[in-house]
């Protein structure tokens, strides 16, 4: 047998809260901040398309285990939408392949047609997307030239909110569901107006419990690794902090030895249903748990390293 190969980089755990720039993708995002912390194990929650900018949380570690949590965690947005144009991409990268006039659309108009598509909505998911057909992602077969039939899938426009309005152009606040494509939201709104549009501007300001607030730029994560490496970690925060709207469970040393074993655990007073946060009698973060129907807590996704 060969020598098991040790683990490249450092165990890091914990949250980053980075603001993507525009210009690259999430995975280029994520592959610079890794090797910045020469982490062992990273990833994001949620792309965000090279055009759009924002909140995009790298879980380093431990936190990992929870990036599913977040994937399915409802979103924020802040976008601009262009009206009268439709383009091959619903945004400003793609080609214009409809102009129609858009002057009599009105501020009204606009707030009017957004109380249409508040609730759940059915959306069709876009060509230029990371749906897959048959294996293939839809963007590869877009950029090939080739469309296929999409199933519409039902997500949830939680509020809209207009911020801005200006002949031809508004900007406006989305709060939404998982699956959201507000590129797709903005060319409906466009059809629903009479006139089309595409959006010239997207930035992502909340996912889950997380807001703008805290986050750090790729430029001044170069700075500090140039100056000092290791101040970095201090941006890092922790990871139950993903999961700060869950009820918390404190277990005594027996469950928690119990629970460390993978088995569920009756603890007094917690709560009879749902997900929550498992921590021991010292208050640290054991992982996650869910209520089962004889009212046990079962241990689902556990911290390692403790």
């Amino acid at each position: 047998m060969g020598r098991r190969r040790r683990p490249r980089g450092r165990a890091v755990d914990g949250i980053l809260l980075l603001d993507k720039p525009l210009g690259i993708t999430s995975n280029d995002a994520l592959q610079q901040v890794k090797h910045m912390y020469f982490a062992q194990k990273a990833g994001h929650t949620g792309s965000l398309d090279p055009l759009a900018d924002g909140l995009l949380p790298i879980c380093f570690g431990n936190a990992t285990k929870l990036s599913a949590f977040l994937l399915d965690a409802d979103k924020y947005y802040w976008v601009r939408v262009k009206l009268g144009e439709t383009t091959t991409t619903q945004d400003a990268e793609g080609e214009v392949v409809q102009t129609r006039p858009a002057e009599h659309v009105t501020e009204q108009a606009v707030r009017d047609v957004m109380t249409r598509f508040v609730g759940p909505i059915e959306q069709l998911p876009p060509m230029y997307s990371a749906v897959k057909h048959e294996g293939q992602r839809l963007y590869k077969l877009a950029r090939e030239g080739k469309e296929v039939e999409r199933k519409p899938r039902t997500i949830t426009i939680h509020d809209l909110k207009l911020t801005h309005f200006e002949p031809g152009m508004f900007e406006m606040q989305v709060h939404c569901s998982k699956g959201t494509y507000v590129r797709t939201l903005a060319e409906d709104m466009g059809e629903a107006l009479g006139c089309g549009a595409h959006v010239i501007g997207l930035r992502r300001t909340g996912v889950g419990p997380y807001t703008t607030e805290g986050m750090v730029t790729l430029d001044q994560l170069k700075a500090m690794y140039d100056e000092d490496k290791f101040q970095m970690d201090k941006l890092l925060i922790p990871i139950d902090s993903a999961l700060e709207n869950w009820p918390a469970v404190q277990l005594n040393e027996d469950s928690t030895y119990y629970v460390k074993l993978g088995q569920p655990v009756m603890v007094p007073k917690a709560p009879t249903e749902g997900w929550v946060r498992l921590y021991d009698a010292e208050q640290k973060f054991l992982g996650v748990g869910e209520v089962e129907d004889d009212g046990r807590i079962a241990p689902r996704r556990m911290m390692s390293g403790g």
